[in-house]
């Protein structure tokens, strides 16, 4: 496995790194056959580890001090052991990035081809892992409109930890595989399944061709309470979480089949949206 240690910023092997932005990544095209969707940064061994268990490939790794030895060791693992792992002094990378390495390493990543809705809900293809068959979902999160990499990766993190079987993401939510969604959720980005919408006048129909009653999150006068609406579960759900500040959009609401709100003591009406989703699923997890 090839260990280079930096000596020229300049070197072209290194343009992922040098100040890139998750835009510029995703809109990367590289000419190796099957590589054509883009790139997206892993930082930290962990979410690298996660990366190439879900079959992702890496293209190179950016190493600090002893994260060497682990970003190889990780490499060899999966069976990567022609990918290039550049070393240098933190000074050095964090002139090059245009931030500290805090987590030791950050690895470029290609971005898997996402499949399409029907094929997440049907069982047959997997998002942002390798595209295999699985079961059918039960439990999924709908991510409407939700701007803040933050909250999108808090929202995965939830998913994984409780349970949700995919997430799907309309067309002006945050991207799940920016740098900052990726970290926030620790690499659980990377391990539900999960792809991109359209919008409500073809998502929803397709929620219901697959049997899914459709929970909206708002607040509404004819909203359930999430209590009541836990008492009776449907046997397949899709929660819809909108954005921060306004909301689901009329759209999704008019959708829905249900309105839920989360009961709020001392006059608070909500949470953030990534707390909301916690509990939400938390209430409609079969695995309690």
């Amino acid at each position: 496995m090839p260990v280079i240690t930096i000596s020229d910023l300049g070197d072209p092997r290194l343009a992922d790194y040098a100040h890139a932005t998750d835009v510029a990544l995703k809109n990367a095209r590289r000419s190796e056959a099957g590589r054509e969707h883009g790139l997206y940064l892993a930082e930290s061994l962990l979410v690298l580890e996660r990366a190439l268990r879900a079959g992702h490939v890496p293209r190179s790794v950016l190493a600090l001090g002893a994260s060497e030895h682990e970003a190889v060791a990780a490499l060899a693992a999966a069976g990567h052991d022609e990918v290039p792992v550049f070393v240098g002094p933190g000074e050095l990378l964090a002139e090059l990035t245009g931030y500290i390495l805090h987590r030791g390493l950050i690895a470029s990543m290609h971005r898997p081809a996402l499949p399409h809705p029907e094929a997440l809900l049907a069982g047959t293809g997997t998002g942002g892992t390798a595209a295999t068959a699985t079961t059918a979902p039960r439990r999924i999160v709908v991510i409407e409109n939700v701007v803040d990499p933050t909250n999108v990766g808090a929202i995965f993190r939830s998913a994984g930890a409780i349970g949700a079987d995919a997430v799907l993401v309309t067309p002006r939510c945050s991207d799940p595989f920016y740098r900052r969604a990726i970290r926030v959720s620790m690499g659980t980005v990377l391990q539900v399944p999960w792809t991109r919408t359209g919008e409500w006048h073809e998502l929803a129909p397709l929620l219901r061709e697959h049997g899914f009653h459709t929970a909206a999150l708002a607040l509404t006068p004819d909203a359930v309470s999430l209590r009541d609406f836990e008492a009776h579960l449907p046997e397949k759900i899709a929660l819809v979480l909108g954005a921060e500040g306004e909301g689901l959009t009329p759209e999704a609401i008019a959708a829905a089949d249900t309105v839920v709100q989360i009961p709020m003591l001392h006059g608070i009406d909500s949470l953030n949206v990534a707390a909301a989703s916690a509990v939400a699923m938390w209430a409609v997890s079969r695995e309690r």
